[in-house]
């Protein structure tokens, strides 16, 4: 048995009802990635080229996730069962194939090397099906592997069906098999929906094929988690934290992870050596993060692209974005959309980066918008500057020089270039291109009247007096006019 006379079946046309969810159970995300990219991901880790995976409900978003990893869709309709999806299988599959894994697309943690593992097994075994499958201390729901004298596989029993002493079997199906194709196909057609669904079940072939004489048996899988499925909320947790841990404890090989049980790691992700990650920090998508770096508490980087030697402060978001070597970003700024950050610069508290580009050395340290830029070498961005890079219609690009200076609260109005080394004075507007080395200015001319301060506190003193005053003589005619009320009573 090998790889090219081998093909996978990954089962995923189902809805995933006791999930009670609008999208189909295999989309739904666990690790950063879509439950059935895992098993696709770890069946082609074990070498396996031709993948098939069953699609039924919303077929078309499955085969989004599936075909350009590589896999190839086809649809069940109706959705009939396991039994039935594997004779779809069958007429996709062809006469080229002589073994075959099939696997739910729900069970997300299986490893590659586990699967290798299962087909070594079924090729030393001579076995017309090798079922993968796990003891444990509650195997509640799950069918239970019922052997022979001699130790193979007598048949799966579903729990419903069992009796109390096959129910105290802690052996259990897994749902992860591998056959031999030309035991199987016969199998298929003898398949009956004697159950409460009405369904065709691929479990009752290990029956069939050991009622045949065909060898059936079973790989116990050395760590039980790897069988897990989703089919509630709770489970989907419980597999989306195993493989956080899982991820994590890799990443400690070579990464300082603080408080690794808060912090959200993403399959996909890579670290450097000697980075250290604080906690409540979300590494997602893409991520690749350099050596000696540091995320701080509460930070954010989906896709990001870190040099070495970078600083994330505390509550930064960086999405779809790059930083060079030895840059500092935050704490609670924002970088997005190809937001591209060069070595050794520098942004500070509550800064916005989009789409824009800073390049090596330049500065902005606070309370800034840069939008569709490129800001130059050793640049300075000024407090509260924006680019003001959307005109209603078109986003227009600012250009600022190398070493180029912006005064604080500047406004730049794009299309417009700043010259390197020139002088932005505070509080401008800048609307037009401004020479290298100049200085532009556009604000309004500053007229000083003096002692209109000392006059306005003395004019409102007075009016507050006069208030005061006024106030007083209501009151006292007031009391004056209950006081004669009073008189007329008596």
């Amino acid at each position: 048995m090998s790889a090219k006379d081998t093909v996978a079946v990954i089962l995923a046309a189902g809805k995933g009802t006791r999930l009670h969810s609008s999208v189909a159970k295999v989309l739904h995300r666990a690790g950063g990635r879509p439950l059935v990219e895992h098993v696709v991901r770890a069946c082609q880790g074990a070498g396996i080229t031709e993948i098939f995976v069953i699609v039924g409900h919303q077929a078309e978003d499955v085969s989004a996730v599936v075909v350009p990893l590589g896999a190839k869709a086809v649809l069940q309709e109706p959705q009939n069962g396991t039994g039935h999806a594997m004779q779809v299988a069958r007429d996709a599959i062809g006469n080229t194939a002589r073994y075959t894994l099939v696997l739910p697309g729900d069970a997300p943690l299986i490893r590659a090397e586990t699967l290798a593992g299962l087909l070594e097994a079924h090729h030393a075994g001579n076995a017309a099906a090798t079922l993968l499958t796990a003891n444990l201390s509650d195997p509640t729901g799950y069918g239970r592997i019922v052997h022979q004298a001699d130790g193979n596989v007598a048949a799966v029993v579903e729990e419903k069906s069992a009796t109390p002493e096959q129910r105290a079997i802690r052996e259990i199906n897994s749902s992860v098999y591998c056959f031999t194709l030309a035991k199987l196909w016969p199998c298929l057609d003898d398949l009956r929906p004697d159950n409460a669904h009405k369904e065709l079940y691929l479990t009752d072939t290990a029956a069939l094929l050991s009622r045949r004489g065909d060898k059936v048996i079973s790989k116990l899988a050395a760590d039980s988690s790897e069988i897990l499925g989703c089919n509630s909320r709770k489970e989907l947790a419980d597999v989306d934290r195993f493989f956080r841990q899982r991820k994590a404890a890799a990443l400690m090989r070579h990464t300082t992870i603080y408080f690794p049980e808060t912090v959200v790691v993403d399959d996909a992700v890579e670290t450097g050596n000697d980075t250290v990650i604080e906690p409540g920090v979300q590494l997602l998508g893409n991520t690749h993060i350099g050596k000696n770096c540091t995320i701080r508490t509460g930070s954010i980087l989906k896709n990001a692209t870190l040099g070495d030697g970078v600083v994330v402060e505390a509550y930064t978001l960086i999405e779809d974005s790059q930083l060079g070597n030895h840059t500092v970003v935050g704490p609670f700024a924002r970088l997005r959309m190809h937001a591209d950050v060069r070595e050794n610069a520098r942004i500070g508290n509550f800064v916005e980066v989009k789409n824009s580009t800073l390049h090596e050395g330049a500065k902005s340290m606070h309370l800034t918008y840069l939008g569709d830029a490129s800001i130059g070498r050793l640049a300075n961005i000024g407090a509260g500057t924006i680019t003001c890079n959307y005109d209603g219609v078109n986003k227009n690009k600012t250009i600022i020089g190398e070493r180029a200076f912006i005064g604080s609260d500047t406004a730049l109005v794009a299309p417009v270039e700043v010259g390197d080394g020139a002088y932005i004075a505070a509080g401008s507007t800048i609307t037009q291109n401004v020479p290298e080395d100049a200085l532009g200015i556009a604000r309004g001319t500053q007229a000083n009247k003096l002692g209109w301060a000392k006059a306005r506190r003395e004019k409102m003193a007075a009016l507050k007096a006069q208030k005061a005053a006024d106030a007083k003589a209501a009151a006292e005619k007031a009391a004056e006019a209950k006081a004669d009320a009073e008189k007329a009573k008596v």
